[in-house]
C-alpha cells in the first residue's frame, strides 16, 4: 500500500459526531445519578490514536448551531488534537436537528454492560460531499488515509450515498482507503440490498478492510465457517479461510484484519488480534487485560494499525501496535485510546505495567 508523500493530513474521517454519557463508578444507568460525558464518534475514537501521537487528522462532519453540544464536542476535538470540518446548521424548533447521545455503563463482574443509542434527528442523517470542498481536501492538500466505518455508511440512504461518494473521490486522488465494517442490525433492517450494494462499491475501493466473521457475512456476502465453535484455535484458522475469500473479491485490499475477545467478566477479558498483510497471517494470541470500560477496544486496534502503517512499520509490528492501543482503549472511561507516547503503548504490549518514573 502506497501512502501520498506530499498530503497535509495524516488521516481523514468522516463521521457524525455525539456525546456518550456513562455513569461513574460502574453503576448501571437505571439507578445511577452522576454521569461522565464526552465527544464521541467510532472514527473519531479511530483518529484519536494518530492524533494523540501528534499526527494531523481531521474530521469531517456536521454541527447544530449555536448548541451547547456543538461547543463541547468541538472543544473535545480541539483537546484531542483534532481539526474539524463541517457546517453549523440550524436547529430549527425543538423537535429539530440535534447531537446524537449513546449512553452505556460499564457493567462489572458478572453484569454485563449495557448500550443504548439514541440517534432521533441526529444532525449527521444529512451529511453530504455538498458540505465541503473535496478538491481542496484531497487535490491541494492531501490525505494518506481516509478511515470510514459502516455505522456512517449505513446510517441514512444520505450517507450511504455520500460515503461511496467520498471514497470514490479519494481513491482517484491517491487516498489509501480503511473500512471498518461495523454491521449493525438495526440499521440495515429493510435496506439490505441498497446497503450490500454500497457496502460492496466502497470495499472495492478499499486498501484496509476491518471486521469480524459476521460483519464480512452480512455487509458483503463473503462465505463464513464451515462450522462454528467456542474453539478459539478453530476460530482463528475458519477467519485466515474467510480472509483468502475476502483477498479474491476484494484485491485492492492490502490489509485485512480483525481483533478478537473472550469476554470472562466485564472487568477481564482476553484480548487477541489477526492482521493480514504483504501475504502473511499475523496472530496476536489471546492474552488477559483488565477492563474499565470495553467500548471502543475494536476502534482502538484498528486505529492502532492505522497508525503503524502510517509509520511505515512492517505489518506484525502494525498488528502488535494495534492489539497495544485496543487494550490501552480498554484502560479508560472514554471510549478511545489516548496514549501518551508510543513507548506507552509498547509497553502494554510487552506486559510491562511497572511504574516509570
Amino acid at each position: 500500500m502506497k501512502l501520498r508523500e506530499d498530503a497535509q493530513w495524516a488521516m481523514v474521517v468522516p463521521t457524525s459526531m455525539g456525546v456518550r454519557m456513562t455513569p461513574e463508578d460502574r453503576q448501571p444507568v437505571h439507578t445511577a445519578s452522576r454521569f461522565f460525558v464526552h465527544a464521541t464518534s467510532a472514527e473519531s475514537n479511530v483518529s484519536a490514536v494518530s492524533s494523540h501521537l501528534g499526527l494531523p487528522t481531521k474530521v469531517l462532519t456536521r454541527f447544530v448551531a449555536d448548541s451547547p453540544i456543538s461547543a463541547l464536542i468541538k472543544a473535545d476535538l480541539r483537546s484531542r488534537g483534532m481539526f474539524y470540518e463541517g457546517p453549523d446548521v440550524p436547529q430549527g424548533d425543538a423537535w429539530g436537528q440535534r447531537h446524537q447521545f449513546n449512553i452505556a455503563d460499564s457493567g462489572f463482574g458478572g453484569r454485563a454492560p449495557r448500550v443504548w443509542n439514541d440517534r432521533a434527528g441526529e444532525v449527521g442523517l444529512d451529511l453530504s460531499i455538498d458540505d465541503y470542498d473535496l478538491d481542496k481536501l484531497f487535490v491541494e492538500e492531501g490525505v494518506k488515509i481516509m478511515h470510514m466505518s459502516g455505522l456512517v455508511a449505513a446510517l441514512s440512504p444520505t450517507t450511504s450515498k455520500f460515503c461511496v461518494e467520498l471514497a470514490h473521490k479519494a481513491k482517484e486522488n491517491g487516498t489509501a482507503i480503511s473500512f471498518d465494517l461495523n454491521y449493525r442490525a438495526t440499521f440495515w433492517e429493510g435496506r439490505e440490498d441498497e446497503l450490500r450494494a454500497a457496502f460492496t462499491d466502497i470495499a472495492s475501493l478499499c486498501d484496509v478492510l476491518y471486521g469480524n466473521e459476521e460483519d464480512f457475512q452480512l455487509c458483503l456476502g463473503i462465505k463464513g465457517p464451515e462450522a462454528g465453535g467456542d474453539d478459539i484455535d478453530a476460530e482463528i484458522e475458519s477467519f485466515k479461510t474467510m480472509i483468502g475469500r475476502i483477498s479474491d473479491a476484494y484485491p485492492e485490499a492490502s490489509y485485512i484484519g480483525t481483533s478478537l475477545r473472550e469476554v470472562v467478566s466485564a472487568n477481564l477479558h482476553r484480548w487477541g488480534m489477526i492482521l493480514w498483510g504483504d501475504g502473511e497471517f499475523n496472530v496476536a494470541s489471546l492474552r488477559d487485560i483488565d477492563v474499565i470500560d470495553r467500548i471502543g477496544g475494536g476502534d482502538g486496534s484498528i486505529g492502532g494499525v492505522l497508525y503503524g502503517l502510517l509509520r511505515g512499520w512492517p505489518t506484525e509490528q502494525c498488528m502488535q501496535f494495534g492489539w497495544a492501543t485496543g487494550a490501552l482503549a480498554a484502560t479508560s472511561m472514554t471510549d478511545y485510546g489516548a496514549p501518551a507516547d508510543e513507548a506507552q503503548v509498547w509497553s502494554i504490549w510487552e506486559g510491562n505495567a511497572r511504574v516509570q518514573r
